[in-house]
Order: C-alpha cells, then sequence, then structure tokens
C-alpha cells in the first residue's frame, strides 16, 4: 500500500545499502501503522549528477517521498517521518542534513492495488479477507 521512492544521484547507493534502506523503511512503517511488510513498496530513482540541485547548485541529497493513506494519527505519522529520516542516514551513511523525507497521504479510496480499492487504515483485515476470499 505505502510507496516509498528514494531518489539519489547515481551510483550513490550500492545494491547491498539499497537493500538494507528497503528493508529499514519497511520495517519502520510496518511496525508504526501496524500492517505486514508485504504492504510496502520502496523504489529507487537515480538521476544524473546534474539533474539534482540544492541551492542552485548541484547536490547529492538523499530525497524520500511517501505516500500513505490517509487517517493515521498525527502522532504516528511524525514518529514514521523522523523514523525513516534517522534510518535513512544510519543506513547509507549519508549525513542527516541531506537527507530529505516527506510523507504525502490521500484517502484510501483514491488508489488501487491488486486490483481493488485500498482499505481506510483499521480496515485492513476485512480487506484482507475479502481478498482471501476472492470477493
Amino acid at each position: 500500500m505505502p510507496v516509498y521512492t528514494c531518489t539519489t544521484v547515481k551510483s550513490t547507493l550500492s545494491a547491498d545499502i539499497k537493500a538494507s534502506l528497503a528493508g529499514e523503511v519497511t520495517r519502520i512503517h510496518s511496525m508504526i501503522n501496524h500492517v505486514p511488510g508485504s504492504y510496502v513498496n520502496v523504489v529507487f530513482h537515480e538521476l544524473a549528477p546534474d539533474d539534482v540541485y540544492t541551492d542552485g547548485l548541484p547536490a547529492q541529497p538523499l530525497l524520500i517521498n511517501g505516500w500513505v493513506r490517509t487517517g493515521h494519527p498525527e502522532a504516528q505519522s511524525s514518529q514514521l517521518v523522523a523514523e525513516v529520516a534517522a534510518a535513512a542516514s544510519r543506513v547509507t551513511g549519508i549525513p542527516a542534513r541531506r537527507v530529505l523525507v516527506v510523507i504525502q497521504n490521500s484517502p484510501a479510496h483514491l488508489a488501487i492495488e491488486g486490483g481493488r480499492v485500498l482499505p481506510a487504515p483499521g480496515e485492513e483485515e476485512e480487506w484482507l479477507r475479502q481478498q482471501k476470499d476472492g470477493v
């Protein structure tokens, strides 16, 4: 359900670091939002060095944009963004000042996964039951 897109300059992150970061983002999201890790999608997008700028100058930040369903408590969302940012810096070695994490949300009914409209937070069990039953 959630989608995290990690954008960096090409060759900033090795395959092992990408795998570790994806694992940490999945663990954190699953723990905080109480959903299975199989719900979490992490995508890496690499750009040429002359395609990323900060303050008008070429830069090498780690930009993480996440999408989640509207309805999670504010404290949970704040914890989520803080823990993802800390893990990103810890796992990649990129200084915290060069890591930007933004979590955006929209109502669950504006997204479809597996051909089905997503459930609102708290309604996952029924959604999974219906998926299992082929409803």
